[in-house]
């Protein structure tokens, strides 16, 4: 490199490291996705790899000290053309900290992402609550709805209607978060509590786990005791019957987890069964297919603030770790206190 333009270049910051002329902004990527998340789940790993693939294929196959802030602006301009605003803003997140990486490699001596502000995306789609007539129905539905038979290619083929039933009960009469209900374990599920001690301790649940990386919670003041309905004790009294039968049924198959809510073989539900049986469920309560399992906790905690809780209550209940995280949230919950206001 002739003097005039490696001077330049350190001006610029861009100067490569001996033989990596040609590396890219897809392998810096690559490389933090591979080296950069040590800790960090498989799931985390492979959000990031999705949320920076709409803008590695604007820029990806650029030498890393190529772009300008203005490739970058335009890259994530791509990507808020089609994306939510929080798909845009991990992509940006993401990228800063990939070029970061190679920073710390000297592989890059200017982070170009850093200098440019994170464009709107497209509106997501935004929660939505169950209204008590809605809830009624889906809890009714639940119920009532015949054995449950899965596409193929999913592990579990048989459902029985107490599976669905006790996950939709428990969800929305406590609040807890989908995460949380796959990860319980009986060990943490109290059905008789101790009415003779005084104060008397009600049925309840302990959530001090959930299916993230480790097991931990979300916030350390997730971990949070919550009493059960009777409802949802006769409903997690009935699993508990149904569970049973099922691993007679399995004998050697069966695999001994502990978890409230399992597969026909015992192991862990993942998102994707509970997703496709409460689809089902919401067609059989009459109220369409176009909800997920979370919406349960937003009904929850929509119902709680029309029947008058207070948002210091809710946040509790709910695991948050401030009233403003629980605004922020379930924005619509600001709306509803001061409309009773």
């Amino acid at each position: 490199m002739a003097y005039p333009a490696c001077h330049n270049a350190l001006d610029k910051g861009t100067v490569p490291k001996t033989g990596h002329t040609h590396y890219t902004v897809r392998q810096a990527a690559q490389d933090w996705l591979a080296d950069g998340l040590d800790g960090r789940s498989p799931k985390t790993i492979k959000k990031n790899q999705n949320v920076l693939e709409p803008i590695l294929k604007v820029i990806g196959a650029r030498k890393l000290r190529e772009p300008t802030a203005a490739d970058v602006r335009q890259a994530l301009a791509t990507m808020a053309a089609r994306y939510s605003s929080a798909a845009v803003t991990m992509g940006h997140l993401a990228l800063k900290r990939a070029i970061r990486h190679a920073e710390s490699n000297d592989l890059v001596s200017r982070n170009v992402a850093a200098l440019v502000d994170t464009p709107k995306g497209q509106n997501g789609r935004p929660s939505k609550s169950l209204t008590l007539d809605q809830a009624i129905a889906v809890i009714a539905a639940a119920r009532t709805l015949p054995v449950m038979k899965l596409h193929s290619g999913l592990k579990d083929v048989r459902r029985p209607a107490t599976l669905m039933y006790a996950y939709s009960v428990l969800s929305l009469l406590s609040g807890v978060r989908t995460e949380e209900a796959r990860a319980l374990h009986w060990q943490h599920v109290d059905l008789d509590g101790d009415p003779a001690v005084r104060p008397p301790v009600p049925p309840h649940v302990a959530v001090w786990r959930s299916v993230r990386l480790h097991g931990e919670t979300k916030t350390e003041k997730s971990r949070r005791t919550l009493g059960l309905p009777r409802m949802a004790v006769e409903a997690l009294r009935g699993l508990l019957d149904t569970q049973a039968d099922e691993r007679l049924l399995a004998g050697e198959r069966w695999q001994e987890t502990g978890l409230v809510f399992t597969t026909h073989l015992g192991t862990a539900l993942d998102a994707g069964n509970v997703r496709k049986m409460f689809k089902r469920v919401c067609t059989a309560a009459g109220i369409g297919d176009g909800w997920t399992p979370r919406e349960l906790r937003t009904s929850f905690v929509s119902l709680m603030s029309h029947h008058g809780v207070s948002i210091e209550e809710i946040a509790r209940l709910v695991g948050h770790a401030s009233t403003r995280t629980t605004e922020v949230v379930y924005p619509s919950l600001s709306n509803s206190l001061e409309t009773q206001e």
